[in-house]
């Protein structure tokens, strides 16, 4: 073949036929294989699962170990049951429970833990999340519910809070020198899509009020591909791709990361990009 030979003409036809072969195999923005459907409560179930089990792990000596923001191991697990009695009061339709803080309100259910055994911590702990299961199995999770500042369907908080359930684990597994654990595919595709649709209101919290157009493409097992406006409604926003790992991008939306710890592929404005990244960082609760 001499330079500029492009060789026999392909097919008629082949191009369209592989790419509806391809899509045939596999729609389009999603991870394969695709990961298996579980509800919400299946997801907070599994959390609570997975923190149960680093629990168990730990000898009597690792809980007095400094965890985050002050608290040690067993303050963190105290700060834990404070959460789920605080849903526990939103479930019960509680208004003060609505703008409560996040931190201050869990605090004294932390505090309380000091110079306790680990066992009762921990037992206290899975009763309390025991109940919040309970409670949610047969709950409509469309229905609105507000707690700690959030206002959003039932099924979404127990997404949150699985999410949470599995930073702390990870906030935990780090104060004692275990390894990092990763969500199952099926409750990371759940948490990924929940920081997606959350980006908006974090930009609005963030002050990127500039309308931008985010192709956010999320690698890996339960990943995903997802097409997000952000800010101010207006007829050509400016258009930003992010492309980066699943797993990488939870740490991200948990303020566990910073974006030069990701391995990103960005084009659009960098400037825009880098907001919609600071973005995510600040759906963070703690």
């Amino acid at each position: 073949m001499t330079p500029g030979d492009r060789g026999p003409a392909l097919p008629a036809g082949l191009r369209d036929r592989v790419l509806a072969a391809s899509l045939g195999a596999r729609a389009a923005g999603l991870p394969a294989p695709v990961p298996a459907q579980i509800s919400p409560v299946e997801a907070l179930r599994r959390g609570v699962s997975a923190v149960g089990e680093t629990l168990r792990a730990l000898p009597r000596e690792d809980w007095g170990r400094p965890a985050l923001r002050g608290l040690d191991v067993q303050g963190l697990v105290g700060h834990l049951t404070g959460v789920d009695e605080d849903v526990h009061r939103c479930l019960a339709g509680d208004p003060e429970v609505a703008a409560a803080s996040h931190v201050g309100s869990t605090q004294p259910a932390a505090a309380r833990q000091a110079g306790h055994p680990p066992e009762d911590t921990r037992a206290e702990w899975r009763r309390a999340a025991g109940r919040t299961i309970e409670l949610v199995a047969t709950a409509d999770l469309h229905a609105e519910v507000a707690v700690h500042g959030l206002r959003l369907p039932l099924g979404l908080l127990l997404v949150v809070r699985a999410f949470e359930l599995w930073v702390h684990d990870n906030d935990i597994r780090q104060a004692v020198r275990m390894p990092p654990s990763v969500p199952d595919a099926s409750t990371l595709r759940l948490m990924t899509e929940a920081a997606a649709g959350l980006l908006p209101h974090a930009a609005a919290a963030t002050g990127l009020t500039e309308p931008t157009s985010v192709h956010l493409v999320l690698t890996g097992p339960g990943g995903g591909t997802w097409d997000v406006l952000m800010g101010q409604v207006a007829p050509s926003p400016a258009a930003v791709t992010i492309v980066t790992d699943a797993v990488g991008f939870c740490r991200l939306a948990a303020n566990r990361a910073t974006p030069d710890m990701l391995e990103l592929h960005v084009t659009g404005d960098p400037g825009r990009a880098n907001a919609v990244l600071a973005a995510a960082s600040a759906l963070a609760l703690d």
